[in-house]
C-alpha cells in the first residue's frame, strides 16, 4: 500500500521503549505519536513527561508529541517547549474519550464547545506560525451530526493534517465506526486527512484504501499492538516470525525494567501489551485471562514461555476488537 501509515498513541504502552524497539524491529510506520502530555498552569515538564519527550529517547525514531489541553496559553507554552526540543510537528488530542478527561473539557471534551475551540485554535496559530499543528479528532460529543459545525471551524485553520476518528465520545471504542459520517466529511475538509479507526489487518487496510482511494493517510492504534509486523507488511514485507516476536517481548521487558527501576511497573506494562498482542495466538483467549489476573511478578515470565512454546501464530488477527 502507498498510503503513510502512523502508529497511534496508546496510553501506558507506547512509551519511548515501545517506539524504540518496535521501529527498530518492524520498520513500515512513517511516524509514531506519543502518549499525550498535559501541560497545566505551571508550566512544568514533569520527570515522568520528560522521559517521553526527551530528545535522545526517541532518537532515530519519527516521534511526535502530542498535547492534551484546554487552556490556550498552556498549549503555546507547550508547542514553545517542544520547538525547543527540535520537535516540528505537534500534535492537538480532540478525541480521547475519557470520562475524567472529558469531564475537564479535554480531548474530545473540547468539541462539545464549538466557541471556546475557536478561541483556543485562532490563539494557537495566531502565536505559533511556525510549528506544524496537526489535529486528531472525534466527530462530537453526543452526535456525529456535531460534526458539521466542528469541521467549518477546522476548515478555518492551516491545520497540517486532520486526524478523524470517526466515532462520538459516547461511543467509546465499542460502537462500530460510522464510515457514512467519515465520509461526508472527508468530501469537506480542506486540510489533509488521516483516518483512525478499527484497522487491524491488512485486508481491512486494503478495503479502507478501495473505498477512500484519496486518503493519504492512516492511523493505527490496537491494530499495531496486536499485530507488530503490520506496518510493514502493509509495505509488502513479512509478517512477524515466533522469534521476532519472542525478541521484541523480551527487549521491551528489559527496556521496562531498567526505565522503571522496579520489575512490578514493567509487568503492568507488559499485562497490557499482552491485552492485544495475544489475538495474534490461536487458542489465546484462556492465556489473556491468565495475563489479566496476574498478580506476581515472577510469574510473567512463565506465563510468556508458555504463549510461545503452546501456541501457533496466526496469519493475522481478527478484529475489531
Amino acid at each position: 500500500m502507498s498510503v503513510r501509515c502512523y502508529a497511534a498513541p496508546l496510553q501506558g504502552i507506547t512509551t519511548h521503549v515501545f517506539r524504540r524497539e518496535h521501529s527498530r524491529r518492524f520498520p513500515g510506520a512513517d511516524r509514531y505519536y506519543m502518549p499525550f502530555f498535559s501541560p497545566t498552569k505551571e508550566h512544568l515538564i514533569t520527570r515522568k513527561e520528560w522521559r517521553e519527550l526527551n530528545p535522545e529517547h526517541n532518537a532515530g525514531v519519527a516521534a511526535v508529541p502530542q498535547l492534551l489541553v484546554r487552556n490556550p496559553t498552556d498549549c503555546v507554552w507547550a508547542i514553545g517547549e517542544l520547538e525547543a526540543l527540535g520537535y516540528r510537528e505537534i500534535n492537538l488530542n480532540l478525541g480521547c474519550p475519557s470520562g475524567t478527561v472529558v469531564s475537564k473539557g479535554k480531548g474530545s471534551g473540547l468539541l462539545a464547545h464549538p466557541e471556546e475551540l475557536e478561541r483556543f485554535l485562532y490563539e494557537i496559530f495566531a502565536h505559533s506560525p511556525d510549528a506544524a499543528i496537526t489535529v486528531k479528532t472525534r466527530l462530537g460529543l453526543r452526535e456525529p451530526e456535531e460534526f458539521d459545525a466542528l469541521l467549518e471551524i477546522f476548515n478555518r485553520y492551516p491545520i497540517a493534517e486532520l486526524t478523524i476518528h470517526p466515532r462520538i465520545q459516547r461511543d467509546m471504542y465499542k460502537v462500530p465506526v460510522r464510515l457514512p459520517a467519515f465520509e461526508q466529511a472527508l468530501s469537506r475538509c480542506r486540510n489533509p486527512v488521516c483516518y483512525n479507526g478499527d484497522l487491524v489487518n491488512t485486508a481491512g487496510c486494503a478495503a479502507f484504501s478501495a473505498r477512500f482511494p484519496n486518503v493519504e493517510a492512516i492511523m493505527i492504534g490496537r491494530g499495531l499492538i496486536a499485530d507488530p509486523a503490520l506496518a510493514r507488511k502493509l509495505r509488502g514485507g513479512p509478517p512477524a516470525t515466533r522469534d521476532e516476536l519472542r525478541g521484541f517481548t523480551q527487549a521491551l521487558f528489559e527496556g521496562y525494567c531498567a526505565d522503571y527501576e522496579q520489575v512490578g511497573p514493567a509487568v503492568q506494562r507488559m499485562k497490557e501489551l499482552w491485552f492485544y498482542l495475544i489475538r495474534l495466538f490461536d487458542g489465546g483467549e484462556p492465556y489473556e485471562k491468565k495475563f489479566r489476573r496476574l498478580n506476581v511478578p515472577a510469574e510473567y515470565e512463565t506465563l510468556e514461555d508458555a504463549v510461545f512454546r503452546d501456541l501457533p501464530l496466526r496469519e493475522s488477527v481478527i478484529g475489531p476488537f
